[in-house]
């Protein structure tokens, strides 16, 4: 593992003799250097300028039609021992690994650019942050991770004073679907990426760092990487409540950690901490802190507009990257989800027509930093983080699971976890609109077995001793004509408040054998709500039969990790089925 600045600079030196770039260059992330790649990026192709007086400093980038997700079939953990990785993973032998890659990278960065980006995933001055260098060939690449990350000259001073960091390689390669590889090695503190531009494959700071290579060194050492926002609830008695949620892509993540209250909420803030990852730590207190890794958001753009995310819509109107959105006759960025303006370009840069399907991509994105939200928290850069009051847990469930769900303790909010299941989305390569288990939202991040990832979320109650509360939440339960229940977007702070209430032991709750529910028509906010009795009673219904279904599948879904499920699960699933 490398640890001083003389064998990086080694490692950089090997990469380049292997790839055979026409240059080198060490990045630094200021704004010279972003200038003078956008220019090079503008006069390439590899950028475009939106309309500045709309949009200004704006661009678009579009990739190629066959890299426009993650590819979590060619996405490997590289153990020693296959069942390491689980079966939640796809696994390679590093050594079969290492040799796939270096035929592929041999040479492929020939008439390019190899970049060399030093970067901090957390607070510059946090005990809890973690240093990573990526080498690519994409100028792509480079302009997300200077949004992304925070990359600052003291990096390398940290690296030369003997600071481990997370190695990864990239490069884009000849985008040849049949020659695309994310390959993870954990004990090797690497990772390797090739034949995508895609953001999940190719901004390795993100996924792979974060999460993948994150999660595995978390176990090792005590703490927990999650795929989990960060929020900051604060009511009108001032103190601010710090939630965590784990929601698979495009289930309304994005929006619940840039909530805004609505107008029956006078006096009640929401500030973002963090809208994907969470690296918790127990702190001094016994309490679980958090901290984002991340200084930028890489968000998927359709849908968004003024009424489903405000925050979001007001804050990628300026120095933001479009990937693979349509554009219309003024120049502006567009997506499926605006209420105004027409597509003339869709996001291949052709002429729209209809009938080559949507304008801009499914998985069209924008790449913005953190700080230009309008909810932007300033304990982002707090080195300690937060304090989590309460984990929630949410997915698509167009039936079964209630509005709002709390588990009756630590081991019962785990196996909630456990069982989060949801709605296929269009950030992965693959069929859509299919409902797959995933838990605590980490089945394409998680870096090793599921079974020692579960241990591990157990073990948190014999390290800690004021554990947050875990909640399950579903925005998106339907009635028998496919109409949604609920209202979502501003008023799910109706649902956050009764979370809070019951945080701070202030509010009863009605027990089930799934967990507890709120007494809706006195204990949840209902003020001024326009929803008619008959769906409240739905979206708080239990339905026991399809409860039992729910968990025998569970049951089958944990023999795939057997034999190492932990014995507390199977203990706590066979309880509720005694119930039910």
């Amino acid at each position: 593992m490398p640890d001083s600045f003389e064998q990086l600079s080694d490692w950089v030196e090997r990469t380049a003799q292997k790839a055979q770039p026409e240059r080198v260059q060490w990045c630094d992330g200021s704004e010279q250097e972003w200038e003078g790649l956008k220019q090079e990026m503008l006069k390439t192709g590899h950028l475009h300028t939106l309309n500045p007086e709309t949009f200004p400093e704006c661009y678009l980038h579009r990739s190629h039609p066959d890299d426009v997700a993650r590819v979590e079939h060619l996405t490997y953990i590289c153990t020693p021992r296959q069942e390491e990785a689980g079966p939640n993973n796809r696994w390679m032998p590093p050594q079969e690994a290492h040799e796939r890659f270096e035929t592929l990278f041999a040479g492929c960065m020939k008439g390019r650019t190899l970049y060399v980006i030093p970067y901090c995933m957390g607070p510059l001055q946090s005990p809890w942050s973690q240093l990573g260098v990526e080498i690519t060939d994409s100028p792509y690449v480079v302009a997300n991770m200077r949004l992304m990350t925070r990359m600052d000259p003291v990096i390398l001073k940290r690296i030369h004073a003997g600071e481990n960091f997370v190695r990864g390689e990239h490069s884009v390669g000849n985008l040849n679907p049949e020659q695309r590889y994310i390959l993870h090695f954990p004990q090797e503190n690497l990772i390797q990426s090739i034949g995508s531009g895609y953001g999940g494959n190719a901004l390795l700071s993100k996924k792979c760092h974060s999460l993948r290579i994150a999660s595995w060194q978390a176990r090792q050492e005590g703490w927990m990487a999650e795929h989990m926002l960060i929020v900051g609830v604060q009511p009108p008695d001032g103190e601010t409540y710090y939630l965590a949620a784990a929601f698979p892509s495009a289930c309304g993540k994005t929006n619940l950690s840039m909530l805004v209250p609505p107008e029956t909420f006078r006096g009640w803030k929401v500030w973002t901490v963090g809208d994907d990852i969470a690296w918790l730590h127990i702190g001094a207190d016994g309490r679980l802190w958090a901290v984002n890794p991340e200084a930028g958001y890489f968000g998927v753009v359709p849908g968004t507009n003024a009424k489903t995310n405000p925050n979001a819509y007001q804050m990628i109107h300026r120095q933001t990257i479009y990937t693979n959105v349509a554009v219309t006759a003024e120049n502006e960025p567009w997506w499926e989800g605006l209420p105004q303006g027409q597509p003339v370009v869709d996001w291949q840069g052709r002429p729209y027509q209809a009938t080559h399907g949507p304008a801009a991509h499914p998985n069209s994105r924008f790449t913005t930093r953190s700080r230009l939200n309008p909810a932007w928290s300033p304990h982002s850069e707090d080195p300690q983080g937060v304090p989590i009051s309460a984990i929630l847990f949410g997915g698509r469930r167009p039936h079964l699971v209630p509005l709002v769900l709390e588990s009756k303790n630590w081991i019962h909010g785990v196996l909630m976890g456990c069982g989060l299941a949801s709605e296929t989305t269009a950030a992965a390569s693959g069929k859509t609109g299919v409902v797959r288990r995933d838990p605590m939202a980490m089945l394409p991040f998680c870096g090793y077995h599921f079974g020692d990832y579960w241990t591990h979320w157990l073990s948190m109650q014999d390290r800690a001793t004021r554990l947050p509360r875990i909640f399950q939440v579903n925005w998106f339960r339907q009635d028998r004509n496919g109409r949604y229940l609920w209202p979502g977007y501003g008023e799910n702070l109706r649902v956050i408040q009764w979370i809070l209430e019951r945080c701070k032991g202030t509010v009863p709750a009605r027990e089930t054998p799934v967990g507890y529910l709120p007494e809706f028509e006195c204990d949840l906010n209902l003020g001024n709500l326009d929803v008619p009795p008959e769906a409240l009673q739905e979206l708080f219904f239990i339905d026991a039969e399809a409860w039992k279904r729910e968990y025998d599948d569970l049951g089958n879904f944990f023999s795939e990790y057997s034999p190492r499920v932990p014995a507390a699960l199977q203990e706590q699933l066979a309880a509720i089925r005694r119930e039910l």
